[in-house]
């Protein structure tokens, strides 16, 4: 039997391919993944649903594309806009790239081929990134007359710093994989074709933690970035707080106690 899968729009596809593991893929194959209105509403979507499934501590967000992972907004359909479209069009647009962003599991993007403007901007929102050899990543977007609208500006200099952040958006360069991980650009570089493989051992390792305890890590890593030291410490605190008196916490410490794995809570 096949994984079960729920199909989102045309082009958004989520399986369950693993215990406490759900797999976000993309999948407009034809545009190698370019972001349409329709597309950006059916990421949102998913991303809802997912946020909303207690048993789901990680999600992957894959490709179907053999040679993409995402070539950003799809400029064909934007090509076709008028001004007054395009500003109704933006919140929904913009919708896609939050929804990823705020997932409350970690997530990991596995990224081949390209991840360009938008498309690279879904793997930044995500919390780490696993491309492989033939991945090319970047964020063009001022060489088509606008600039990166989908976290871009903000991720990337918490990624690399913003100096480095400047001068990639500035030139609109694309980076080739091994220097896309010596700059920061992704974490992971995995043989081509097996970064899907690489995520989802990545995945299986991170969902055999507590899954409240994931959940607060994550909230306690995204919402203290920035912050002073001793308000960083209080939002620690408050995630801690969420997690020291859950079923996890004893379940953990007694399996601890026990040497054996612990069974977390559904």
């Amino acid at each position: 039997m096949g994984v079960a899968e729920e199909r989102y729009g045309d082009h958004v596809v989520v399986r369950r391919p693993a215990e406490r593991v759900a797999e976000l893929e993309l999948d407009r194959p034809e545009a190698m993944n370019a972001v349409s209105t329709a597309m950006a509403g059916a990421i949102a979507e998913a991303c809802a649903a997912l946020g909303a499934e207690p048993g789901v501590s990680v999600t992957v967000v894959t490709s179907s594309h053999p040679r993409a992972f995402c070539v950003g907004a799809d400029l064909k359909e934007r090509d076709r806009l008028t001004d007054a479209e395009l500003a109704r069009q933006r919140p929904r647009a913009r919708a896609a790239y939050t929804g990823v962003l705020e997932l409350p599991m970690p997530a990991i993007a596995a990224v081949h081929g390209y991840a360009l403007g938008g498309g690279y901007e879904l793997a930044l929102a995500c919390d780490i990134v696993v491309a492989d050899e033939t991945a090319v990543l970047g964020l063009p977007e001022v060489s088509v007359g606008v600039i990166p609208g989908g976290g871009g500006t903000q991720l990337l200099p918490r990624r690399v710093g913003a100096a480095r952040a400047a001068e990639l958006v500035f030139t609109a360069r694309r980076v080739p994989a091994p220097e896309a991980l010596t700059l920061g650009l992704v974490d992971h570089l995995a043989p081509a074709g097996t970064d899907r493989e690489a995520a989802f051992a990545l995945a299986s390792r991170i969902a055999a933690n507590s899954p409240v305890g994931l959940r607060a890590a994550k909230r306690a890593l995204r919402l203290g970035h920035g912050l002073d030291l001793r308000a960083g410490l209080d939002v620690e605190d408050a995630a801690w707080r969420t997690v020291a008196f859950s079923p996890d916490r004893a379940e953990g410490v007694a399996a601890f106690t026990q040497k054996r794995s612990p069974r977390w809570p559904a």
